[in-house]
């Protein structure tokens, strides 16, 4: 994929943060199922910034890790 078409699909994408994390609070992350299985992960605070992008396997990986209390 082209930079300028993962810019594009993340501009395009449906973003959610949890509703655990409230409506005030500021350090929040948000995600967006992408094309193919991927899953984007930003900032919400910065909408415009960087984007993380996990492929399917990496994801599912990062969010056993997080279940399963491997980051402290």
């Amino acid at each position: 994929m082209e930079k300028d078409d993962l810019s594009r699909e993340l501009t395009a994408a449906t973003w959610v943060k949890s509703s655990l994390s409230g409506a005030n609070e500021g350090n929040c992350v948000e995600v967006a199922r992408l094309a193919q299985g991927r899953v984007g992960v930003r900032d919400s605070k910065d909408h415009n910034g960087p984007a993380l992008v996990f492929a399917p396997g990496k994801w599912a990986a990062f969010v056993d890790g997080v279940k399963g209390g491997h980051f402290g």
